[in-house]
């Protein structure tokens, strides 16, 4: 089987370039949303208990806890823990020996640590996601032997530990999980846009925040709509089974499948980090013949020469066609896929029922644990292999120490994973063993493993609804105010603003789809508006002179509920069109005893003041000189900035690497490697016949 060490690398750079995206794009957020003066202070979230400081922090894991010993609130520890998650996934992301387990632990408790206070506003699956990925690469990051080439096996680099493909093994499953799931809860939501194949038809237009191409993509015809819906269920559902193929081939065709998925969201979509995620978690497909550079020659030096070899090539290049022609015949025979000649279209629908749909998932769930199970026993059998092969006792015995610490954790992580897996099919859930239930209860709030199900319900059927917040001096006379991300200004482009998340317009775009009683905390944002909160203000517009009352607070303010739509290819100058529907939170001011009574009610009243003696402090200094610093850039432009700095020093490191350096006395006299000398050989000697196959080294194909 071919190695994963490329793979691996690639899966840690990825980790930890979106530790980077997530804390910075966090940080630019934190006084709006978390601060003294924001919609929703931190500080009300850490009130001791007069617990044990060691319970306490189990049962609410936060580096936050110790905010006070630094002589900080806890805003300003949420800004430290994300400066230094955003420096530490810089320099993890740049230099390859801080990919390490305890750089990548730090990454991971300092983003739960921000998630047990980051309240409504860090309650998405990409960030619960992120933890567990974050985990996983903690595991995943090198330990590594002493290196010893000498002893290494023929075929296999030396210094490789025999535990190393176990816990990205995990990575595998995660990805499974994430995508099976997120298929599946498509059709158990009993969402007639989904079983109607009309979902894409709303989707570009209803989502949070569309890009300017998904205007263009709305306006495709319906039909290539509906195949793409097809398309989806057969990319989420049909081949994540194949991520534990034994034919790499069919492994490297799921592998396209899924990024031609993402990237195509991320072209129509603005989803932060989370597609960005995904991709980085499809990197355990791969391997590294795959991604080493081949020449032609070299592939038909792969060639099997032995009959053995021929028929089992044979054999399994007849399964990989099997496994298509079965896809295929699949797809036209659930979804009734049938091209119309004269219209040129292609026509589907759905062929099942939502009881033939709980009979299969009932059939299938458990065998897809037991699929999991055995790729997993597998990698434990291959590892154990390896691990024989070891040379010499010292080596040995920390291999040993080494596969059965990650080995056991392994084991259990899978365990603990299966019961959120279950979900999706109660009675599978049921039945599953109660000790893997126990485990998974005892770290659960540590979110080691959670539940996956995007998209579940297509919003928005009838129009995007969205919530159009006004101010107004006299209560007369109202002025729209326009954020910098959701839609608003019918002929303003909708903007690109991937990796960063605009959180507040994310809840604005949740609390249009239900009553304002439903989103607790849009009426403290009201008050904020009310009391002219420069921190409110730049989560609405970073730049202050862009805010309609950025001179003196507005007296009242109120909330307008409309549906709003793509324009008509025809419709010049605009992005939108839209429709008031209602009032979405009433007129009120400061003093309103409405106001008074929904903060009451909600608990939003602010009765703890923040605490003094932290502004003194240098620590705080140097956070708020940072703040100040930074504050005048908008969010995507920081995450830009960053990328394009990550890329211009990648660059120079490949200028300056070790090629382009002098080599070591030891170096220049140390002897040609063999392969080298052979390459030379065969220049000084005569061009071997090409038919004289006999005379041409061949090398194992690997399946």
């Amino acid at each position: 089987m071919a190695g994963s060490r490329v793979p691996r690398q690639l899966f840690l750079q990825g980790v930890a370039a979106v530790f980077m995206f997530a804390f910075a794009s966090l940080y630019t957020q934190i006084p709006g949303l978390y601060g003294p003066e924001g919609i929703l202070p931190a500080r009300r979230t850490l009130r001791p208990q007069g617990k044990g400081r060691w319970q306490q922090l189990w049962e609410t894991p936060t580096l936050l806890w110790e905010a006070p010993l630094l002589g900080l609130d806890t805003a300003q520890g949420l800004e430290l823990l994300s400066l230094l998650g955003t420096v530490l996934a810089l320099g993890a992301l740049l230099t390859r020996q801080l990919r390490h387990p305890l750089v990548y632990l730090l990454l991971w408790a300092a983003y739960l640590s921000v998630c047990q206070v980051g309240q409504v506003f860090l309650y998405f699956q990409w960030d619960s996601l992120l933890l567990e990925t974050g985990f996983l690469a903690m595991l995943v990051a090198p330990l590594g032997l002493p290196p010893n080439h000498k002893q290494a096996p023929q075929g296999r680099p030396g210094g490789v530990s025999p535990h190393e493909g176990l816990p990205f093994w995990l990575v595998r499953w995660l990805l499974f999980r994430l995508m099976f799931a997120s298929g599946v809860v498509k059709l158990t939501s009993r969402c007639p846009a989904w079983w109607g194949l009309t979902a894409l038809t709303y989707h570009y237009e209803t989502q949070c925040l569309p890009t300017p191409a998904a205007w263009f993509a709305h306006h495709l015809p319906v039909w290539l709509h509906k195949l793409s819906v097809v398309a989806t269920f057969l990319i989420e559902i049909a081949v994540p089974p194949l991520f534990f193929a034994p034919v790499r081939r069919l492994r490297l065709a799921a592998f396209y499948s899924q990024v031609l998925l993402q990237v195509l969201i991320i072209l129509t979509g603005n989803y932060n980090f989370f597609n960005l995620l995904t991709l980085v978690l499809t990197t355990a497909l791969l391997d590294d013949t795959h991604l080493a550079a081949k020449s032609s020659t070299s592939r038909r030096k792969r060639m099997p020469s032995s009959w053995p070899k021929a028929l089992l090539a044979m054999l399994t290049l007849l399964l990989e066609l099997a496994v298509y022609g079965l896809l295929a015949c699949g797809m036209v025979h659930y979804f009734g896929l049938e091209v119309d000649w004269e219209q040129h279209v292609v026509r589907s629908r759905t062929m099942f029922t939502f009881h033939q749909l709980s009979q299969w998932l009932k059939t299938v769930t458990l065998p897809t644990m037991w699929l999991g199970a055995a790729s997993l026993a597998w990698e434990l059998l291959t590892a154990l292999w390896r691990w024989v092969q070891v040379r010499g006792s010292l080596r040995k015995l920390c291999a040993a120490v080494q596969l059965s610490v990650f080995g056991t954790a392994t084991v259990a992580l899978f365990l603990i994973s299966l019961v959120p897996y279950s979900y999706m099919e109660p009675s599978s859930h049921g039945r599953l063993w109660t000790g893997a239930h126990r485990l998974f209860s005892t770290v659960e709030h540590l979110q080691l493993a959670n539940s996956y199900g995007l998209f579940r319900r297509m919003t928005g059927l009838g129009g995007r609804p969205e919530v159009v917040l006004e101010g107004s001096y006299d209560g007369h006379q109202w002025t729209e105010i326009e954020f910098m991300y959701k839609p608003g200004n019918l002929s303003r482009p909708p903007p690109i603003v991937v990796p960063h998340q605009p959180r507040l317009d994310w809840q604005m775009w949740f609390a249009a789809l239900g009553p304002h009683t439903h989103s607790p905390w849009f009426t403290s944002l009201v008050l904020r508006l009310l009391q002219g909160k420069e921190p409110v203000i730049r989560l609405v517009q970073n730049h202050v002179p862009s805010y309609p009352f950025h001179q003196q607070p507005p007296t009242y303010v109120r909330a307008q509920l409309y549906k709003y739509w793509f324009s008509h290819p025809w419709e010049q100058g605009q992005w939108w069109r839209r429709q008031w529907v209602e009032e979405f939170f009433p007129s009120v001011s400061l003093g309103d005893p409405a106001l008074d009574m929904l903060l009451r009610q909600f608990g939003l009243q602010d009765k703890s003041p923040p605490r003094a003696g932290g502004s003194s402090n240098t620590l705080s200094q140097a956070l708020h000189w940072v703040r100040k610093q930074l504050s005048p850039l908008e969010a995507p432009a920081l995450l830009w900035g960053l990328l394009g700095a990550v890329g211009a020093i990648k660059v120079m490191q490949a200028l300056l690497g070790p090629q382009s350096l002098p080599r070591t006395k030891e170096e220049k006299h140390k002897p040609a490697p063999q392969e080298d000398s052979v390459a030379a050989s065969k220049q000084a000697s005569p061009a071997p016949n090409i038919s004289s196959g006999s005379q041409t080294p061949r090398r194992k194909k690997s399946p």
